[in-house]
């Protein structure tokens, strides 16, 4: 059975110094959750905090109704999967899965049945003899999550696991780690600063910064729908444009955005005419041919990358603000080219000088 997790008013000090402000989160039983942020937001020290490696200065951590405080790690019913492996490298594989459930005198049989159920899982019973040092970064990463999948635990903890490993490893291992969260329906809290492993793996995700929850939503419901500049700029690859803009007509029908060099009409009601006002707009909601939306800017074609199915338009507005454009499929665009940009109604985002969504 599924665990939840709640987080009510959870602060982390060091001294004097406060670096978790005051969290509330509720994470669903069976539910993959993925807490991203930056470096030094926090996210690392809460899944610690979650799994008992770091006490909390404030407020409760509740797992299945029981407040968990000051329990400790090994009573919590957790696993932890850290980013370096932490193997034994004198020890073969299978005594590297075997060991946690030797040290806590489980029955030889009992051991036996769990490690050969970890090694069909994540596939690795023809490594089962074989040391660390004969493994690669991704056999290695899987004997570490299978460490973790032995003691069955009620919540498994990621802590960026997959930054040692190169790109095409990562892709195979993120589709895995889903896949095992499909085959065992734990629940699971996944920490990355890559956004692109939070929305591909995520059933919910927590966008942190500097200690405080920014956003928690569906991976499309952030995508779609920040709730401020710093979420937008965060989710999605590659980033949002962010226009700077001042607001040059505006009443209760709507108003007029002056940016890029160009006047926006915004077909309804927001702020007040001389208000610093930023347009938001992702590289693949652009569009270069006429008919794809309202005109956005015309801007100069400083550099393009053909990647095959899409080309990257890097390009500079007439007002001298850089714009990002991703086109589908292979266009032949010259460099130092002047263009003409769209861009859909429905697909672009409006931010105040306070950074909130308008």
């Amino acid at each position: 059975m599924a665990t939840s997790v709640v987080l009510q008013n959870v602060l982390k000090r060091y001294g004097e110094i406060e670096v978790i402000h005051g969290i509330d989160l509720t994470i669903e039983p069976g539910e993959f959750t993925v807490f991203v942020g930056p470096s030094g937001c926090g996210k690392s020290t809460l899944l610690r905090m979650i799994a008992g490696l770091e006490p909390i200065s404030g407020g409760d951590l509740v797992i299945d109704g029981q407040r968990m405080n000051e329990v400790p790690a090994a009573k919590r019913g957790i696993a932890m999967v850290f980013q370096s492996y932490a193997l034994y490298p004198h020890m073969s594989v299978y005594q590297n899965l075997a060991f946690g459930l030797e040290t806590a005198r489980a029955p030889k049989a009992e051991i036996e049945k769990r490690v050969q159920r970890a090694a069909e899982i994540l596939r690795i019973e023809p490594l089962l003899k074989r040391k660390p040092k004969q493994l690669s970064g991704g056999q290695r990463q899987r004997v570490a999550i299978g460490r973790a999948i032995v003691r069955e635990p009620k919540i498994f903890l990621f802590d960026e696991p997959l930054s040692n490993l190169d790109a095409e490893l990562r892709v195979q291992m993120r589709v895995e780690i889903a896949k095992l969260h499909n085959d065992l329906g734990n629940t699971m809290i996944y920490v990355t600063h890559d956004q692109v492993e939070a929305m591909t793996m995520a059933d919910k995700i927590v966008v942190l910064q500097a200690g405080i929850i920014e956003q928690v939503g569906a991976p499309l419901d952030l995508y779609n729908s920040p709730k401020n500049r710093f979420v937008a700029g965060f989710i999605g690859s590659p980033k949002m444009n962010f226009l700077d803009g001042k607001l040059t007509s505006a009443d209760a029908t709507g108003a007029r955005l002056q940016t890029g060099g160009s006047e926006i009409v915004i077909p309804r009601a927001i702020g007040q005419v001389g208000d610093a006002v930023t347009f938001g707009v992702r590289p693949e909601h652009i569009g270069i041919t006429e008919g794809s939306g309202v005109p956005l800017a015309t801007v100069k074609v400083d550099l393009v990358e053909h990647l095959g199915g899409q080309t990257m338009l890097y390009a500079t507005t007439a007002d001298g603000q850089p714009l990002t454009i991703a086109v589908d499929g292979q266009r032949q665009v010259a460099l130092g080219s002047s263009l003409t940009t769209y861009v859909d109604p429905a697909r672009y985002h409006l931010f105040g000088k306070d950074g909130r969504a308008l």
